[in-house]
């Protein structure tokens, strides 16, 4: 990384560890999560990005029930392929037939960090009208599509 440039050896392999400590802890609690979801018979949708490599992708025995390579298709802010993995039902598959407003697309990299944001939240956030998509598309079942 562009800011990492003028660090040392060392300096870079205690960070390494530091951010490895971080990454094994939340995958020790999604998986905790996970286990209480299925033990429980919860529903659960977990979202994360899609990329390669990804430690989810890589690692973690569930597979992605649904890859959407472009949010923008259902009225996002962003591109970015994400992977939806849903634990204790299997989604719906609806067919949504309402029309999508403009939304302007953002890139990544031009994600500020606002008043009340940080530029990581920024980067997460997800349209509401993707959100409304993406449930009534996955979550609802067929039969509460007809009633709009």
């Amino acid at each position: 990384m562009t800011q990492q440039r003028s660090w040392g050896d060392l300096k870079k392999l205690q960070y390494s560890m530091k951010l490895h400590g971080e990454l094994h802890e939340l995958y020790e609690k999604l998986c905790e999560l996970t286990v209480v979801a299925e033990r429980k018979k919860l529903r659960m949708v977990i979202e994360n990005p899609a990329t390669q490599p990804h430690y989810l992708t890589t690692y973690w025995c569930i597979k992605p029930t649904v890859i959407d390579k472009d949010r923008t298709d259902d009225g996002d802010y962003y591109k970015k392929p994400t992977q939806y993995f849903f634990i204790g039902f299997k989604p719906s598959f609806n067919l949504v037939m309402e029309p999508l407003d403009f939304v302007e697309t953002r890139t990544i990299g031009n994600t500020k960090a606002t008043e009340t944001t940080s530029r990581q939240v920024e980067r997460s956030m997800m349209h509401p009208q993707y959100a409304r998509r993406f449930i009534k598309k996955y979550i609802l079942p067929a039969s509460n599509m007809k009633k709009g």
